[in-house]
């Protein structure tokens, strides 16, 4: 069973005067390669039920890897992760993911980061203002969690697991 209901359009993206959402492919590993890899120990403390993401020795192809699974659960309405574009689209400021819960209490649970040389710039407060509003306008969730930002992930991590 999909996270997305058929009957709703799989949305688009945000277009922001500072950034740009869209979906992200495979077509963007090498943006997101640098994103990720420049922002490895930020990533590692915001994210720390993610086994270690990433490795400090991840490779480009693992990366193509990984954004092509993401790619493939989004068509499959799964899972949805969105790259964080500059304006221009030449540079990858970080990347939203919207995922079925997998704790009991919500209808989705969402996450986000911003690379580590934006940490300070005020992108990451506006992205967090833009996402929690594009949630409420082109998702279907009554309900949305924000792991590491409105439960921290020690207590997400003691709820219990979604059925």
């Amino acid at each position: 069973m999909p996270f997305l209901p058929r009957t709703h359009e799989i949305p688009a993206g945000v277009e922001h005067e500072r950034f740009h959402i869209r979906p992200i492919t495979i077509h963007d590993t090498v943006r997101d390669f640098d994103a990720v890899m420049s922002s490895a120990s930020r990533l590692r403390e915001s994210f720390p039920g993610g086994g270690g993401w990433p490795l400090d020795d991840m490779t480009l192809e693992e990366n193509l890897i990984d954004l092509a699974w993401h790619q493939k659960e989004a068509l499959l309405r799964r899972s949805f992760n969105y790259a964080v574009m500059s304006p221009d689209g030449s540079r990858q400021l970080g990347c939203v993911y919207i995922d079925p819960p997998e704790k009991r209490g919500a209808d989705a649970d969402v996450s986000f980061w911003v690379r580590a040389d934006e940490e300070g710039t005020g992108l990451e407060e506006e992205l967090e203002r833009v996402v929690r509003a594009w949630m409420r306008e082109a998702w279907p969730y009554a309900s949305v969690r924000w792991p590491g930002r409105d439960i921290s992930w020690e207590e997400w991590e003691l709820l219990p697991d979604a059925p």
